[in-house]
């Protein structure tokens, strides 16, 4: 199986289905199979609350899940990746949509343009690698009237790569909307982009862990090169991990909108003052000090998901007591915190102590968390989110190499 192969995510059968619907244009030039495929096929895609569209994914851990949350598929695309943003729309504005999927992030981004701008140009840069998920966003009914720019771009693409054959989408595309389309794996895509070009750019894989690959810290280190100081990357995780290595890779990090889920989304920006929202107490703690914020990497921007889960199990196995304080039981979570379970307190106090740490009330562990004192929901310049974990980073290395004086 081929990384492209592997790495798409829609539902095996509509995958087939779908290319067979566009072979048979290719070779009859028929454009009933494609007209009447929603129809006939229906029961492949997933209704969200909003009236929008979602697809059903591949079977992962035993689990068919849907491409979007089913609070609503398009009004995702507009609470996760556009309200958080801070676009100056009397200057034009360039945007980098990673698994762009059915287009509705970047249908939601014209939306929002045509709506503010007026003499002013939109540029996007759609990069998907699953030619098939792209043509499912020229079969599903469009949301909003704008999605139907985004399916002539798409199908313009994929006649360009002969995938496609009619030229069935009949709206025109803005004289200053400009959009690209990349059907390729976009650590390849992003390599060849042009540095300081973006002023946003949506990463909206499906998972983590099934595509580490784009959430790796060499993939930010690109995003922290082609984007603007004052850009924002927004992106629907939670993630330890991920939010570790946006900032290893440069950035400033904030708490995204909160929907369909409990917690809300990843913020990041090389501009401290773009973001509004510190990540909550807790999550801090856990990225700066515990395993589980080691982030995925991906030296050369080539390997395969599977050897990159695999090599930071390893690194996480490695860095535990070492480096970093165990990750199980939330361990980091209950410096400076008197415990009342007997049972979980002596099970944490184990794993700190083999970092130097005597007890979650030992000067120690107030000196470690210490910065947490001055914990603001409103971020600033200089208290935010990525100040105080490079605070506790820095400490627990005091800390554990006996560095630390507690006089």
């Amino acid at each position: 199986m081929n990384y492209e192969e592997n790495a798409r995510i829609i539902n095996d059968d509509i995958f087939d289905l779908v290319n067979s619907c566009f072979d048979q244009e290719k070779s009859s030039r028929n454009n009933e199979g494609r007209v009447n495929f929603f129809d006939t096929y229906k029961d492949y895609f997933v209704l969200t609350d909003d009236g929008s569209y979602s697809i059903k994914s591949k079977e992962i851990n035993h689990k068919v899940e849907t491409l979007h949350t089913s609070t609503g598929a398009i009004s995702e695309s507009f609470e996760k990746f556009i309200r958080p943003m801070k676009f100056n729309y009397d200057d034009d504005i360039a945007i980098l949509d990673i698994c762009a999927g059915l287009g509705y992030n970047t249908s939601a981004a014209i939306a929002e343009f045509l709506d503010n701008s007026t003499d002013s140009n939109l540029t996007v840069d759609m990069v998907e690698i699953s030619h098939a998920t792209l043509a499912c966003g020229l079969l599903v009914p469009s949301p909003i009237k704008e999605h139907d720019i985004t399916k002539k771009a798409i199908e313009n693409e994929l006649i360009a790569q002969d995938y496609a054959t009619l030229n069935l989408e009949t709206y025109e595309i803005p004289d200053n909307i400009d959009i690209n389309v990349y059907i390729e794996d976009a650590r390849q895509t992003v390599q060849r982009l042009e540095s300081n070009t973006y002023d946003a750019i949506f990463l909206d894989p499906f998972s983590q862990n099934m595509a580490p690959e784009l959430f790796s810290l060499e993939f930010f280190k690109q995003f922290r090169r082609v984007i603007k100081d004052n850009g924002i990357v927004a992106t629907y995780t939670s993630s330890a991990p991920v939010r570790d290595a946006f900032i290893e890779a440069d950035f400033y990090i904030g708490q995204g909108p909160i929907f369909g889920r409990k917690q809300g989304g990843t913020l990041a920006s090389p501009n401290p003052l773009m973001l509004d929202t510190s990540l909550p107490k807790n999550d801090e703690i856990r990225i700066a000090l515990s395993d589980v914020g080691i982030p995925f990497r991906d030296p050369n921007l080539n390997s395969d998901s599977d050897y990159i889960l695999e090599k930071r199990t390893e690194e996480r196995h490695n860095a535990r007591h070492n480096t970093r304080i165990s990750s199980a039981v939330k361990t980091p979570i209950f410096l400076a915190c008197e415990m009342d379970d007997e049972k979980l307190k002596r099970r944490v106090e184990r794993n700190l102590a083999k970092m130097n740490i005597p007890s979650t009330t030992s000067n120690e562990a107030y000196y470690i968390v210490e910065c947490e004192n001055n914990y603001s929901k409103k971020q600033d310049e200089k208290n935010n989110s990525r100040n105080r974990i490079l605070d506790m980073k820095e400490k627990l290395k005091k800390v554990k190499s006996g560095n630390y004086d507690n006089t």
